[in-house]
């Protein structure tokens, strides 16, 4: 059955030289058989009327997290929370709701006075059971006294490979946990705690709050058993409709024969049919953030202070030389400028490995890189994988704090990889930023903020024409997966993945995307959401 969609304008995120407008397309067995002039259509079983309305290509969210953002949308929101009063506040709030344990995210560090939280504030609030907050950029979590017990950490507990646990003169854990400590400590705690009817919840989630922001594709940048097994049964009952890749995460034992093993799982799962998702590579985090100065500089901090790479470069090539080998996409976190150039040194030593052959492999965040990164990362095929919601003014001033210098002015310079030549794929790395596709569209338009509008915009020179930011998250989003010969615009034979807004940024200008509402959600043809 053909479906004629009219009255409508198309933004088809085309490639350069063709047309980025259309009256109308012709929607045939879930994909476009026709995109043009409405008087040219061809007749059609049906006719769907959108109200002159804009219509953008299926947004792919190109990293993100999808059991923790489903399971953060049910926790404490605490990004707004502009005072350690406020938190608190909260969390008395949240304590009358809660069981057994409380969990809360997206605190930010300036919003504590000093920027060093301890157990002891946690404790004024809600000191009768575990609390577990997750900072914004998911990179450390502080805890109180009465989690720190549960965790069974004290003053002789080990700081684990690539973390951090905070400690006080006398060597007594403070209750803030970094990088691999809240990973191995808080979120292992969590993953055992959480039962398949609770993940499962943490899914459809995730998924209503996707079609609901016009959201037809995601990748997830920290894939793990649990996720593979909840998106199974999530395909099983018919509620998982998004088109979903996956890296699989890489964690440092401290062993290459373990670090390897880890690799070879992420191959056998590539070279299998998994329900609900195609798992199509390998992840591995090579530092921190600079918020909590644990990405890795080549300069220090303001502060003085500097952090080493997570992955030592003769544990992490190896590891990227046989992902490489095995055909796996390898995705790296690296915001730090020591990091990203860590990461195309591994990168670079696969290539002389295992000569060439096709490759897209990636770097996430990239929120500061040396001069001459993107240069080297066209040169090599690499994607620039960033995300315009870090940039935002609002949690921006912690940020540019810690670094204190000249290297402030050249965040999240977008226009440095478009000049390149590299592929650049935006995306919202949720839960560490809002999901919302539009407002995720609209920093990437002005620079401005989509948490408080209130707040100036930040280096405005880095902004991009609203077309060609909606372009890195729709088309080259899909590229940068591989999928972009068959989806990620709006062009005859590609997936009818579209979604459908009530509002025109494009002529009213980006701050109508603060305005914006998607409307409906396509995927494949098939209507998935419609705004009541």
């Amino acid at each position: 059955m053909s479906t004629l969609y009219r009255n409508a304008r198309f933004f088809t995120a085309a490639e350069p030289g063709e047309p980025l407008w259309a009256e109308a397309v012709v929607v045939d067995d879930g994909a476009f058989s026709f995109v043009g002039a409405e008087a040219d259509a061809p007749a059609s079983d049906a006719v769907v009327d959108l109200e002159g309305r804009v219509v953008l290509p299926g947004f792919t969210d190109a990293h993100t997290h999808l059991l923790m953002m489903g399971s953060a949308l049910g926790q404490v929101g605490l990004t707004d929370a502009r005072s350690l009063e406020e938190i608190q506040s909260r969390l008395r709030a949240a304590r009358s709701e809660a069981q057994d344990e409380l969990y809360g995210r997206g605190w930010l560090f300036d919003a504590i006075e000093g920027g060093a939280p301890t157990a002891a504030m946690i404790d004024a609030a809600v000191a009768d059971i575990p609390v577990y907050l997750d900072a914004n950029d998911y990179h450390s979590c502080w805890v109180n006294s009465a989690a720190l017990a549960r965790l069974g950490i004290t003053r002789e507990t080990p700081d684990p490979i690539g973390g951090r646990i905070e400690r006080d003169a006398d060597g007594e854990p403070t209750g803030m946990l970094y990088e691999t400590a809240a990973a191995q400590y808080v979120w292992a705690h969590r993953d055992a705690t959480t039962t398949d009817a609770q993940r499962d919840a943490d899914v459809e989630r995730v998924v209503s709050a996707y079609l609901a922001a016009g959201v037809t594709g995601a990748v997830d940048m920290a894939f793990d058993e649990f996720g593979l097994a909840a998106l199974a049964r999530a395909a099983e009952r018919g509620a998982q409709p998004l088109r979903i890749a996956a890296h699989w995460f890489i964690t440092d034992t401290g062993s290459d024969a373990e670090n390897l093993a880890q690799v070879a799982r992420a191959a056998e799962l590539a070279a299998a049919e998994n329900p609900g998702v195609r798992v199509l590579g390998i992840k591995l985090v090579l530092d921190g953030t600079i918020d909590a100065c644990t990405a890795a500089m080549r300069q220090p901090y303001a502060d003085g202070s500097n952090a080493d790479p997570i992955w030592p470069a003769d544990r992490l090539f190896p590891v990227v030389a046989a992902a490489d080998a095995a055909g796996l996409q390898i995705a790296l976190h690296a915001i730090g400028d020591a990091a990203s150039t860590l990461a195309l040194d591994a990168i670079e030593h696969a290539i002389a490995v295992n000569g060439d052959r096709p490759r897209r492999h990636r770097i996430e965040h990239l929120e500061y890189a040396a001069p001459g990164t993107a240069e080297r990362m066209a040169r090599l095929g690499v994607t620039a994988s960033m995300q315009p919601v870090h940039a935002d003014p609002a949690i921006f001033a912690n940020w540019a704090a810690q670094l204190g210098d000249d290297r402030v002015e050249r965040a999240f310079p977008w226009p440095e990889y478009e000049d390149a030549g590299a592929l650049l794929a935006f995306s919202t790395d949720a839960p560490t930023a809002p999901h919302q596709a539009l407002a995720n569209m609209y920093v990437a338009a002005t620079r401005a903020s989509a948490l408080d509008p209130a707040v100036a915009a930040v280096h405005p020179q880095y902004a991009l024409p609203l077309d060609r930011a909606v372009a890195h998250a729709t088309r080259d989003a899909a590229a940068s997966v591989g999928d972009g010969a068959w989806r990620g615009r709006i062009a005859v034979g590609h997936a009818a993945d579209f979604a459908v807004i009530d509002a025109d940024p494009f002529r009213a200008g980006p701050d109508a995307l603060l305005r914006a509402r998607v409307v409906r959600t396509v995927i494949g043809g098939r209507e998935e959401y419609t705004a009541n």
